[in-house]
């Protein structure tokens, strides 16, 4: 890793990563199978390359959540941590929630923007 690595783990401290660099980007997803995973209306993940992220605590259970798809997750406390699928080879997607500083990853665009829930469309003339 780099001197430039970003850090994050789960709630219980027992699962720990490391992303060197910057990530290739940063999104949110509205898909009905993330708002599953994780419980959130959408989850905002930053996509690093795989050989530019390691475990370096306990490393996470895996679960296929559809062909293609693996999500990991803490065994212990639960807590999702990565998303990689088939459709992005050599990817890693973190789930920002779970990063150190998640304030420095601000989302750049929208994923799977149909199946957004209605209510977390933008109003006009709302302020952040």
């Amino acid at each position: 890793m780099s001197a430039q690595a970003h850090t994050g783990g789960c709630l219980c401290g027992a699962v720990r990563y490391a992303a060197a660099g910057a990530p290739r980007w940063i999104a949110n997803c509205h898909c009905a199978s993330c708002r599953r995973a994780t419980g959130a209306p959408l989850t905002t993940y930053a996509g690093f390359a795989a050989e530019r992220f390691a475990w370096t605590a306990a490393e996470p259970v895996r679960f296929a959540s559809s062909p293609g798809v693996s999500r990991s997750f803490c065994g212990r406390c639960g807590s999702p941590l990565t998303y990689e699928g088939a459709r992005w080879p050599g990817e890693v997607h973190v789930l920002i929630g779970s990063m150190d500083r998640p304030q420095d990853f601000a989302p750049q665009g929208d994923a799977f923007v149909e199946e957004r829930l209605p209510w977390l469309a933008p109003r006009e003339g709302s302020q952040g």
